[in-house]
């Protein structure tokens, strides 16, 4: 059978989020040979199989799209490379569970049955309680399904997993209505008349859709959530706003008229993604005795219109309904930007605002919106008669991080080496959702160093936490096997495989676990980039104490192949720093309105990820001087976004911007005032003793003979730079083994040889200029 090797990405979607599906280009379906709904297998540490589905033609072909669950069941990490085939799948006779104790004592067999209708399943998985509701199989009742997880373990039926512990016949099965679903050592659909369902198909190919798809239907007003507002950690302050708000409209609307205001509420609360706005939203209104009635926005997005409009009446048609009744009803309308988009949004759109502004009038029913992009919502939500109001969530802080570190990790076994507050330290911009991975990454590291020789069902999967979710759950149970305790070293191993949300479509620069202190020479650019960058990010307190402001960027000069690039990754894993690196073109767009729209992206993701560091290099092309260029303004609206995201109304916090060039006369002047990139760093071309120290780091694998003298070899090599200097090392290994596959060693002849091979890269003109640029700088 053909098979496709992609790289794995992190599917966005929350349509797809944890129903088994893999998103692939139209072409690598084709050269596959296969259909909509066929089932692949995704090879990457292990094994696992998904339902494969056609996704954007837009998109690169060379990306498969997994989402979370089935990204952590390949081994993958957002990035790595997935093996894609064809896989037969056969109909399950029998498939055993094995869940937390919650999910065993309160969800009956028959409706695990329902929520895993339709999906692939491989022994071993974990997989999500979610029904497959984006095509639902023939015999699937996705609405029995939701109610019936709803009603046992309430709100967090969204994001409790299970893991696949056997299945009959071996290999990927599909579930199907007749299938023996059971949990492990305990009861099973066998036990209990089976519910009335349709006939499998009798092919190995799991269902495949209608040919026109049933639209998902809007959920049911969720039950009461599991955390009160003193446990939304690190949001108690905007969840006790918003309480405020919805009591003093529900309670006294008669104040507000007497007031000159209306009893009406709209709120749009943002945050980055997953950092918990659908969980305090949940809360709240349980908080203030409402229901809470919710429209999803990318589910009914991704409707035909019609279907779309009609599903969005259906559920203010419901919420107008309870609100008649006399029960307060906040009216969730969740990741509202895919459904209100502010860039060309679909006549859909306005039937949707003028239903919003309809139900909004209606007595005990106010709105909320929650989104992650707030600058891509329709500006025509915020009108004063529709969501007027604003509320922002932030993201956690490191003591924020160990707080909620202790809730996830309240009920795991520890051992005595776990100290939280480290753990937090090494995760910026983790949000909870990254957190509960880190939590399950940890899990499973542990069990697998536990469990040899036992069932893999021994050690429950823990619940993922994510902004969809009501609320984090209960952690999952302990493992039975006596003596089993998650490590710090799991817990640190879980941080560097986690790749947070605000992450995951983003390029970064990967440190290779290098340090300020691993780069020898350069003593006095080291502490120039430590203060200006570690230090406000590390002592925030000190520059507060003194009413000063830290500086907003540096800019590193110097002569190509001078270490600039491999400064910032010392830099970025000395701060344990997310790193932004962006390549000066790369946010250049010809279309009018798209570079800048680039550059206000990368800084709102870098504000969501703090603390950030942002690398822009080569910015010589990326910002030069005004009123020079040929490309119809483009380099010049560009200069103008940077210098308002770096000094404009909206402060950067914990965000540092990092500029490199070879070329600091052709950079816009205004970029280089203070309160910009302010700190002009030169990296000097190295001298004989740094060239020493070079040569001895890029050559620290390399087996050297007794004759070969690295300092004596420096000093022969005027001229050349620190890149220069590696290729010197690396043209003398190969000199050694075209002399012999066999060599052992490198010797002083193979590095003479190779001195003469490779010669020096640094213009001696260049180098003078920019000597006499940084002296000018100096006098200035």
């Amino acid at each position: 059978m053909p098979v496709i090797t992609l790289v794995a990405r992190l599917a966005t979607s929350a349509v797809d989020a944890r129903r088994g599906v893999v998103r692939l280009h139209p072409e690598v379906l084709d050269a596959l040979h296969l259909r909509s709904w066929d089932a692949v297998t995704l090879t990457g540490a292990r094994a696992t199989s998904a339902l494969a589905v056609a996704g954007d033609p837009a998109a690169a072909p060379g990306q498969a799209l997994l989402d979370d669950v089935t990204l952590s069941n390949a081994g993958l990490t957002d990035g790595a490379s997935v093996v894609v085939g064809p896989v037969a799948v056969a109909p399950a006779r029998r498939v055993v569970l094995a869940g937390s104790r919650l999910v065993r004592s309160a969800v009956p067999p028959a409706t695990a049955r329902l929520a895993l209708l339709g999906k692939v399943l491989t022994g071993g998985d974990a997989v999500s309680l979610l029904p497959q509701d984006i095509a639902p199989p023939p015999g699937a009742d996705v609405p029995k399904a939701r109610r019936a997880l709803a009603a046992a373990i309430g709100g967090a039926w969204t994001s409790e997993l299970v893991t696949v512990s056997q299945a009959d016949p071996p290999g990927p099965v599909s579930v199907h209505p007749t299938t023996v679903v059971g949990w492990l050592d305990g009861p099973t659909t066998a036990d209990s008349p089976a519910a009335p369902a349709a006939e499998p198909r009798p092919s190995g190919r799991p269902a495949a859709p209608h040919p026109a798809p049933p639209a998902p239907p809007v959920p049911d007003a969720t039950a009461e959530p599991t955390l009160p507002l003193d446990a939304l950690v690190g949001n108690t302050a905007p969840a006790r706003r918003l309480v405020e708000w919805l009591e003093l409209t529900f309670s006294r609307p008669e104040l507000l008229v007497r007031l000159g205001g209306t009893p009406r509420l709209g709120v749009l609360v943002t945050g980055p993604e997953g950092v918990g706005k659908t969980t305090l939203v949940h809360s709240v209104a349980s908080a203030v005795g409402a229901g809470c009635v919710e429209l999803p926005g990318p589910a009914i997005a991704a409707l035909e219109p019609a279907s779309a409009a009609a599903r969005v009446q259906e559920c203010l048609t419901r919420a107008r309904g309870e609100a008649g009744a006399g029960r307060p009803v906040v009216l969730l309308v969740t990741d509202v930007d895919a459904l209100l988009p502010a860039a060309s949004p679909p006549p859909l759109a306005t039937l949707v605002l003028d239903g919003l502004r309809e139900a909004i009038g209606t007595p005990n029913l106010a709105l909320v919106a929650t989104t992650a992009a707030p600058e891509a919502v329709d500006p025509r939500l915020r009108a004063p008669d529709l969501a007027d109001r604003e509320l922002g969530l932030g993201l956690p802080d490191a003591s924020v991080r160990a707080d909620l570190l202790r809730r996830l990790l309240a009920d795991v076994p520890l051992a005595e080496d776990v100290d939280l507050a480290a753990v937090a330290s090494r995760t910026p911009g983790f949000v909870v959702a990254d957190l509960a991975a880190v939590r399950r990454e940890a899990a499973v590291t542990a069990a697998l160093r536990h469990g040899a020789g036992s069932s893999p069902a021994e050690v429950p999967a823990p619940a993922v936490v994510d902004d969809a979710a009501p609320g984090p759950v209960e952690p999952a149970a302990a493992p039975e096997a006596d003596g089993a305790r998650i490590e710090m070293a799991d817990l640190l191993g879980a941080v560097g495989s986690v790749r947070p949300i605000s992450m995951s479509s983003t390029g970064t620069l990967q440190t290779g676990g290098l340090t300020l202190d691993q780069v020898g020479d350069m003593t006095e650019v080291k502490q120039a980039l430590t203060e200006a960058v570690l230090w406000p990010l590390r002592y925030p307190d000190s520059f507060a104490r003194l009413g000063v402001e830290a500086p907003r960027g540096v800019l590193l000069y110097g002569p190509p192949g001078g270490g600039k690039t491999f400064l910032l990754r010392a830099l970025a894993g000395s701060g344990q720093l997310n790193v932004f690196s962006v390549k000066g073109a790369e946010l250049l767009d010809k279309y009018v309105g798209e570079s800048e729209r680039a550059v206000r992206e990368l800084f709102r993701k870098a504000s969501d990820a703090a603390p950030a560091l942002v690398f822009l290099d080569e910015v010589d092309a990326l910002a030069p001087r005004r009123g020079g260029s040929t490309d119809s303004g483009v380099a010049d609206r560009v200069v103008a976004a940077l210098l308002t995201e770096l000094d404009g109304a909206t402060p950067l916090r914990e965000v540092v911007v990092v500029g490199a060039t070879n070329r600091p006369e052709l950079v816009d002047p205004a970029l280089l005032r203070p309160g910009r990139l302010e700190r002009l760093v030169f990296v000097p071309p190295p001298d004989a003793e740094a060239r020493a120290d070079i040569l001895r780091a890029a050559g620290r694998n390399t087996p050297l003979a007794a004759d070969v003298d690295l300092a004596d070899l420096a000093a022969g090599l005027e001229g050349y730079s620190a890149a220069d200097c590696a290729a010197v090392l690396r043209e003398a290994a190969l000199t050694a083994m075209r002399e012999s596959l066999d060599a052992t060693e490198v010797t002083a002849a193979h590095l003479e040889k190779a001195r003469r091979a490779v010669p020096p890269s640094l213009d001696p003109v260049q180098v003078a200029e920019l000597e006499a640029y940084a002296a000018r700088r100096a006098a200035d």
